[in-house]
């Protein structure tokens, strides 16, 4: 796959202009991280060479200097609030990220409990984590948040939360998803820490929008398309525009907010730090897009790529039109259809022409294949058999699973296990010419082109079963699907 970001410059050069920051406030700095610390698939997908930990890793390379608070809303805690890409609530991934940030030598501070109102939920909560002796601290609701200036910034608003102790310069803030809190427990210690006499600053650090990117790019769009039920709007930073005559991209929110922001800090520190929502942000990843077009054309996949998805979800019952119709127009504003992913059309054209459920893999070296439904496999694990068997230069006609040994697996789901689909899923597949592997060379030889699929992308012209869309996933394999529900 072709490389559009470096990588290694961005862990370099984004460390660096951390540590000014930090050199900029005095004894400490708060920073909120948006997004995802690690895992961060959407930027390693729009951007070809961002590693999905890399976030993760520029932090390691501040580990002397960082702590972590973990924050989580109590509204969230009640409501079991899921996270969607992993399918655990909020509550368990708080416990996952502690140890997923110690596990790579990072320090764990506290976890707050933000909006709290004396919910039993959150109460019970605090105790199961004290049990396990993470320090846990409330922050309470404020009425007029974040309006009400002259509430927020007194002993009854921000005065009133519990104070977390923090020992380092620089004080991540995070939390496992959106609306946690973040930005308010870090204003909450600046006020605290003023209290203290303490010279403590506030940065953010976003992945998307990229400041430094037109508002139109690509790159800008696919983050609207990946934020679409948010409904997130990419603007031009009129604050910015205004305070030093340069065009520089936010988002509405941001941009919203700022006014309040500004007379917070000036109520905190005297004047305000900032002449615009841009300058709050630390992010140099703009620096580092290496290959333009690699990334345009990867932005426009994801484009499509969401649109798929929220297709799907409109098919299940899992959001309204609005996501589906704000995709359809970001589209639009990048002049492209889906027929401009290669395999939609592939997977399509073998549809029309055998009338049944197809499928189709674009793979490294542009080669597109395609499968068909059958009698025996499903479209995507006659896909995955297709795959392998041109990487690993094995003929088409040469069947890696004898139609023998699928026969008692069909007979098994439908007969013994109450299925109604006898064709066999990806994972089936897998771990039928694993089976076979240990005496037949073709199959040990499909097997190891496996890893060669990261990357890759898959079209199907049917919903796959989430069997075969988690296969995908651990496969690396980006993945949408017509919104038609399989028979």
């Amino acid at each position: 796959m072709k490389i559009g970001f470096d990588n290694a410059k961005y862990l370099k050069i984004q460390s660096e202009h951390i540590k000014e920051r930090i050199a900029q406030f005095g004894d400490k700095l708060y920073m909120e991280f948006g997004g995802k610390l690690f895992d961060d698939h959407h930027a390693s997908r729009v951007l070809p060479g961002f590693q999905p930990d890399s976030k993760l890793e520029m932090l390691m390379q501040l580990s002397e200097y960082a702590e972590i608070i973990i924050v989580i809303s109590a509204v969230d805690i009640e409501k079991n609030k899921v996270r969607n890409d992993l399918g655990i609530t909020y509550d368990v991934d708080v416990l996952r990220l502690r140890e997923e940030f110690m596990k790579r030598g990072l320090m764990v501070s506290a976890v707050v409990i933000t909006h709290f109102n004396g919910q039993a939920s959150a109460m019970s909560y605090r105790e199961r984590l004290e049990r396990l002796g993470i320090k846990t601290y409330y922050h309470y609701t404020i009425e007029g948040y974040p309006a009400n200036v002259t509430l927020i910034d007194s002993d009854e608003g921000f005065g009133k939360n519990d104070y977390v102790e923090t020992n380092r310069p620089l004080v991540v803030v995070t939390a496992p998803g959106p609306g946690s809190g973040k930005l308010a427990v870090c204003l909450s210690q600046l006020y605290q820490d003023s209290k203290r006499g303490i010279r403590a600053g506030y940065a953010k650090f976003e992945t998307f929008p990229i400041w430094d990117l037109p508002l139109k790019h690509p790159i800008q769009l696919a983050y609207e398309a990946a934020t679409a039920d948010l409904n997130d709007v990419n603007m031009i930073d009129p604050f910015h525009l205004e305070a030093y005559g340069k065009m520089a991209v936010n988002y509405n929110r941001d941009i919203d907010t700022f006014p309040v922001l500004q007379a917070i800090f000036e109520g905190i520190y005297g004047v305000s730090p900032y002449k615009s929502p841009t300058d709050m942000g630390v992010n140099m990843i703009g620096s580092c897009i290496c290959d333009e077009e690699v990334c345009v054309q990867a932005a426009l996949n994801e484009i499509i790529r969401r649109y798929y998805t929220a297709l799907n979800n409109l098919a299940e019952g899992k959001c309204n039109d609005n996501e589906v119709n704000k995709i359809s127009l970001l589209m639009q504003r990048a002049k492209i259809t889906t027929d401009f992913r290669r395999t939609t059309v592939a997977a399509k054209q073998r549809r029309d022409a055998s009338g049944v459920a197809s499928a189709a893999i674009e793979l490294p070296d542009g080669t597109i294949i395609t499968a068909e439904q059958s009698s025996l496999l499903g479209p995507s694990a006659a896909l995955i058999l297709n795959a392998t068997k041109y990487l690993a230069g094995i003929s088409h006609e040469v069947k890696l699973i004898p139609e023998k040994m699928i026969e008692p697996i069909q007979k098994t789901k439908v007969s013994y296990l109450h299925g109604h689909n006898p064709r066999l899923h990806t994972d089936e597949v897998l771990v039928a010419i694993s089976m076979l592997s240990p005496t037949d060379p073709n199959c040990l030889n499909a097997l190891a082109k496996l890893p060669e699929l990261d990357g890759c992308q898959v079209h199907t012209t049917v919903m796959l079963s989430e069997v075969d869309r988690k296969i995908f996933k651990k496969l690396g394999v980006g993945l949408t699907c017509e919104p038609v529900k399989k028979n």
